[in-house]
């Protein structure tokens, strides 16, 4: 089963999606934990229950609920760290990823980062977790080198899939940054488990698609990757490559340095 890492153009929609705003939404009802469990039990659809498996996501404790819903549901209880943190300590998959859609990133510390990290399950909870908490959280640099050198697939992805997203939501960050962690990409480029490979080669792209800098130094580490004696290594380096390389992109980033 392959599961394709997000694209650039979904990681802006993401990112402008009602539940990336600041500030808790208008709204006269008070949410609690209790009130959202009961709104994701209305919302649970068994036939996308039956689903989760096709798309990867073997999730023990799962109503079934569409990502449209999930982002309205969090709009109207708004931005919430103490509620973010008790449906995340529910267990149930869908109260998973609406934790990290109400969750406040300036809260966050490293200490909320390692609670949560070890309860990762599933790539579309640690992806919601690193795009819309952790990319805006101050210890995201940090942990990016911590979590790459983790055992646990999903713990490592969380790490690959961070930064991805700071790759385009951190605007701030110097090339610098991003050229040393290509070394960690490289270093980690032979893993075969399918969700920690996705994720290495999402930052690589990410990376090479910031500015023309960055692009060939992207170039130049998947050039290096591909001559790794390992199937994964190979497919990482031949994916990105052709995307990096693409007429398309180049244009854009010729465009973009103008």
């Amino acid at each position: 089963m392959k599961v394709r890492s997000p694209s650039s153009s979904t990681l802006r929609k993401r990112s402008s999606s009602p539940s990336s705003s600041s500030g808790r939404a208008k709204t006269s009802e008070k949410w609690t934990r209790a009130t959202v469990l009961r709104e994701l039990l209305r919302l649970a659809d068994p036939k996308a229950r039956a689903k989760l498996a096709y798309f990867g996501i073997r999730a023990a404790k799962a109503h079934g609920i569409s990502t449209p819903a999930l982002h309205a549901l969090a709009q109207r209880a708004g931005k919430d760290q103490d509620l973010a943190e008790q449906l995340w300590r529910s267990g149930i998959h869908e109260a998973r990823i609406l934790a990290a859609l109400v969750g406040e990133p300036e809260k966050i510390t490293a200490a909320q980062m390692e609670r949560w990290v070890r309860d990762f399950d599933s790539w579309d909870v640690v992806d919601s977790a690193c795009c819309y908490l952790y990319a805006g959280a101050k210890p995201a640099w940090k942990k990016i080198y911590e979590w790459s050198k983790r055992h646990s697939e999903f713990e490592k992805r969380a790490a690959f899939s961070l930064a991805a997203y700071l790759s385009y939501k951190d605007k701030s960050a110097a090339d610098a940054r991003f050229e040393k962690f290509l070394s960690v990409i490289e270093r980690e480029a032979g893993d075969e488990r399918n969700f920690v490979r996705k994720a290495v080669n999402w930052a690589l792209r990410n990376i090479g698609k910031r500015n023309l800098r960055l692009n060939r130094a992207a170039i130049q580490a998947a050039e290096r990757i591909r001559r790794r004696d390992s199937r994964s290594a190979r497919w990482i380096a031949a994916d990105a490559l052709r995307e990096l390389k693409s007429e398309a992109v180049q244009a854009r980033l010729r465009k973009k340095a103008v």
